[in-house]
């Protein structure tokens, strides 16, 4: 990653990004916007414009989603990863969380990656976007 990063985004951005169309995964946004009260974090789809150009620039696949993305500090982090790093900056008592992060990562990963394989024939699918409404505009890029 020599070359800089798009300029819709900062080195001090904390962004999420995320399948609009998976109904678990916009699970995940409102609970991140419910309990992000100091707006920390920014939220992108994968399917939108933006998403696009940050799956291009880390090198992720751009027409397959089976993954969380989560950037800080210019660095993407993927899978449990992603997830711990982001529950760790929410208040008590998701913060707890992190205690799995013991689990060894590969263990951790693998789960991970059953879960988001069979996301969709668990939590569904839609058809149309989580867009956002004008008192949590500052939540997303």
């Amino acid at each position: 990653m020599n070359q800089r990063l798009p300029e819709f985004i900062s080195p001090d951005d904390k962004v999420i990004l995320f399948d609009d169309v998976c109904h678990l995964c916009n699970g995940w946004s409102r609970f991140i916007i419910k309990n992000d009260r100091s707006y920390k974090f920014k939220l992108v789809s994968v399917q939108s414009d933006k998403g696009q150009q940050l799956l291009k620039y880390f090198g992720f696949p751009t027409d397959r989603f089976d993954t969380m993305i989560y950037i800080e500090n210019g660095q993407a982090f993927e899978k449990s990863s992603a997830f711990f790093n982001i529950i760790f900056q929410l208040a008590f008592p998701y913060k707890l969380l992190i205690i799995f992060k013991i689990i060894p990562r590969f263990m951790r990963d693998s789960a991970y990656d059953w879960f988001a394989r069979n996301r969709y024939r668990f939590f569904g699918k839609s058809d149309h976007c989580l867009l956002p409404s004008s008192e949590n505009q500052k939540h997303f890029l």
